[in-house]
This record gives structure tokens, sequence and C-alpha cells, in this order.
């Protein structure tokens, strides 16, 4: 089935979040849809799969067209969606996820028939690969698996042309593979795929043609055989370095001493199970891992955000452990939290208010008679510039910046004064290629001098070519540390639990489909 969108405009208000845009998929062609977050790609499948009404211009299924009134309509049109969070029942079983909004009964009196979904979930998955048991319960399936029940309940629906909505943002080299063969035989099967992303390699592994989107505009299609350096271009409008330059690390004392430290999360599961870990002065140590393995709560302790059960954390032998955030950050640590708008900013402060919310209480910018305006004002002005926030403007709220110009005056607040420690958690999340460029190199800039820095990032690219070693998290324990230049392949094994040498042999055997392309988008 033929997928053609005309001229679609969509409007939030002054907002223009889709501007005219056209789009052709054809039956059996893997279409990429490449732009940074904020560019408008998924309220463009948002449109094509009935969440959102357009203000203008027509959707076209083999030349005809359609006005899908909800997702149900554009489900019986044929329009499958796997949206970037799952949509599954964790204890439910993979046959009762498929029969959800569409149950098959039997008998007169319409009792569910979970064996006829069983079976279908059997023949799908047998015929494109899948390999999804119908009887497993959800919850307990790895990422990679829970994507491919997200998979057979739109093909169960028939689906003739399947959106795939950032579909690796959580899933491991290896699961990514497989995702890309299961496309692969999707396609040859003639469904029709755009796969919506930000990730340039994956774009180049898979794609048949790529459409690139900016601020709700097409600005160009390109062949797959287009360079990571000229898409990115494309996507940001103008040139942009894809490599971090980084020097040879120069180690200093160990600064951050963790040891045998255990953490409960909520729940009272334990999710961080005896880690010790020394980072020296003037390296980066990467926690790398699927998110959900411990990662956010190690942080949250090294912040003083959440209690330990057990365990040390010393910085400069000090333990800090039960210390409140503010007396830790007083201790020349700097934090980057994972939800800048949650957990970093408060929108309606001024720019400049937020660049000194760890220190308004602290000379040059407070004290017992209150805060200082001018010096807070000078900060900012010095700040705006140094860290090249857009619009230069401290006195705008923070909430009216872009995504990628808020983390900025976060990095701003964080790097602003000299530090022993700083931890940076998901710090390119939600940023344009040209921020992330920008914020790369003030992270080197810090580790040149001298800082110890604890990065967490789902970004397998962004850890392989910062970090000077990295820590492997799963399931709350660290399973390995790698050195710089560890590969793809090693990494993404040991994310999924397999033991630091079974990776680095498994890596060298059987490399993933994404190690084959360089930094710059060709061949290795």
């Amino acid at each position: 089935m033929k997928l053609e969108l005309r001229g679609i405009t969509k409007r939030f208000g002054s907002l223009v979040a889709n501007d005219a845009i056209d789009l052709t998929v054809e039956p059996g062609e893997i279409h990429a849809l490449l732009g940074e977050n904020g560019a408008g790609k998924s309220t463009l499948m948002n449109v094509l799969y009935g969440l959102y009404h357009p203000d203008a211009g027509e959707i076209l299924l083999d030349d005809r067209p359609q006005h899908f009134a909800g997702p149900g309509e554009a489900m019986a049109g044929g329009i499958g969606m796997v949206h970037q969070h799952f949509m599954l029942v964790p204890v439910f079983t993979v046959a009762e996820n498929v029969m959800l909004g569409n149950e098959w009964t039997t008998g007169p009196l319409g009792f569910l028939s979970q064996k006829q979904a069983r079976a279908k979930v059997r023949e799908l998955s047998d015929r494109y690969g899948l390999q999804v048991d119908p009887d497993a319960v959800v919850g307990d399936l790895p990422l990679g698996v829970q994507q491919r029940v997200e998979i057979l309940k739109a093909l169960i629906r028939d689906a003739k042309v399947l959106i795939l909505d950032e579909p690796t943002a959580v899933l491991t080299p290896q699961e990514i593979d497989d995702l890309i063969r299961v496309m692969r035989e999707l396609a040859a099967a003639g469904t029709g795929i755009v796969f919506i992303t930000h990730k340039l390699r994956e774009v180049k592994a898979v794609a048949d043609r790529i459409t690139v989107i900016r601020r709700g505009k097409v600005v160009g299609e390109a062949a797959a055989a287009a360079s990571e350096a000229e898409l990115a271009s494309l996507m940001v409008g103008r040139d942009v370095a894809l490599v971090v330059d980084k020097p040879p690390v120069e180690t200093r004392d160990v600064a951050l001493r963790i040891a045998d430290l255990v953490v409960e999360d909520d729940r009272g599961s334990t999710t961080v199970d005896g880690v010790t870990l020394d980072v020296r002065g003037g390296e980066i140590v990467a926690l790398a891992g699927v998110q959900g393995n411990g990662q956010e709560q190690l942080v949250e302790v090294l912040l003083g955000l959440r209690p330990a059960e057990r365990g040390t954390v010393e910085l400069d032998g000090e333990s800090v452990l039960g210390r409140s955030t503010h007396s830790i950050l007083q201790r020349s640590v700097g934090f980057v939290p994972e939800d800048r708008q949650h957990d970093g900013l408060v929108g309606s402060f001024s720019v400049a208010e937020n660049l000194v919310l760890d220190l308004f209480d602290r000379p040059p910018y407070g004290g017992r008679l209150g805060m200082d305006n001018a010096a807070v004002a000078d900060n900012a002005q010095q700040r705006v510039t140094e860290f090249d926030v857009r619009p230069p403007e401290p006195a705008a709220p923070a909430n009216t910046l872009s995504g990628g110009n808020q983390q900025k005056v976060v990095i701003a607040r964080a790097m602003s004064r000299p530090l022993r420690l700083l931890v940076v958690s998901q710090p390119t999340r939600g940023v344009d290629v040209g921020a992330m460029e920008f914020i790369h190199r003030r992270i080197v800039a810090e580790r040149e001098r001298g800082t110890a820095i604890v990065l967490v990032s789902s970004e397998l690219d962004e850890v392989l070519s910062l970090a000077d070693r990295i820590a492997v998290m799963y399931r709350g324990k660290i399973i390995g540390v790698l050195p710089s230049g560890a590969t793809r392949d090693e990494v993404g094994l040991m994310m999924a639990g397999v033991p630091q040498e079974q990776a680095q042999q498994e890596a060298l055997e059987k490399p993933s489909l994404l190690a084959g392309l360089d930094a710059d988008g060709g061949t290795a």
C-alpha cells in the first residue's frame, strides 16, 4: 500500500509544528524521517495515526484520500504504529496484550478465545522471525522482545504501513540488530515502514530513503549513501563536527570513591547492588546500561537525593552519605540532572535566576540581606555569552527557551565555578546536533581542568566518544569496567548481561550491523 502525505500542516496556537509537509512511502520501502527532537516528526505521525487532525493537507492511501477520526480508523485503514513508550500491560501475556482492542471470541456466548490469539502470534512470529512466545508474561521480557510484541499488535491488525517512533531509544546494539532484521523482513513482504529517529548511524544502516525535517519543514531528501556529516548538516543547517576531539587522559588522585553501595528504589527493591567504583580527577567514567539498571538511583545517592542502605561514598576522602544536596553541591560538586525541566530548572524563573539556583545564598550573589540582583545579572550576562545561550536575554523566563538552550543553562550553572566532581546525566537528551557538539566540548574542557566526571548516558555513541573508562551496569551491579577504545558491540553485549570476557570474544566473532559504520557514516 502506498502512503502519501500532501501539504500536512498542524498548528498548536501560534506554534506551527508541521508546515506543509509532503511525504511518500512506497510499498516495501523503509523511509526514515530524520530530525532532532522538536522538529515535528512525532506530530506528523500522530496526524497520520488519527491522534491529531491536520489544519491543512491530506492523507492518501493508494491514491485515495483518507480522513481518520482516530487511531481505530487509521488501524482499519492499514496504518500501524509502535510508540516510543510501549503501550503494553506488563502483567498480561503476549497473547493477551495482542488481543486488547481486537478480541477474538468463540461460541454463541462470545467467550474470548486466547487459543486463536496464541495461534496468530505464533504464525506471524514464525513468518517474520520475531521469536516471541505467546504465553510469556510481557513484564518478564527484555525490552527488545517487548518491542516485537508491539510490532505483532500492529501486524495482527493487518498493518500495511508501519510507523516506528524512535524505536531504538532503549535497546542494546544487539537488540537494534534484531529490529533491523525484522524491518527488512517486513519490507521484503511489502510493508511500508516509516522509521522516525534522530540517530544518524541507524538511518544509514536500514533506510532506503531519508527525509529530513527541521523546525516543522522538510529541508531535504537524501539517499542512504549520504554521509552522517551531510545528514547532520541538513538537520541543523550548518556543518557540525561529529567526532569529539579529546586529548589523552592525565589522571590525578581519586576524587570519588564508592564502596559496596546498596540502594533501594521507592518500592523497596534493590536497584544498586554492591557497587564499588573509583573516579579520579581528570577522567570521565561513564555508567553505561539500559535504563532501569540502577544508574538513576546511584546518581541520586551521589547527590544526596536518596539514602543508601549500605556502603560508603567519599569525596576527597570525606564521607558525603547522609548529607543534604545543598551541602554536597557546596563541596565543589556540579550536577546536570536527567530531566532538565523537572529537576534542572524553575521554568517561571528568569535565566539569570536559574544560573544561581545553587549559589543564590552565598557571596557574591546573596547573603543575610538577600540576593544581590546586580551580581546575579552580571553573572548571567557572562554565562549566556560563554555558553552561547540563545536568545541572549538573561531576564527571559527559562521556559521560553528551546530544549537545547535550556540544557545550556543547566550546563552553565553546573560549570560556572571550580569543580572537584561533575555528575552529568543524559547531558544531550533532546538537544540538536549543534548543541550536542557544544556540550561535548564543554565536558571535555572540564576534564582538562582536572575535574572527576561521572557520565550517565543512554546514547552509546556518546559514551564511546567521551568516556575514558566505561563501567557497565546490569541489574544494579557493575559487571565490568572497559577502557577507552572499547567497541560498541562489547559494551552492548555487557549491557545485556554478558560477562566481560565473553562479550569481548563475541564482539570479535559476530560484529553488529552498526559496527560497520564509522563516525562519518562510511564503512569502516
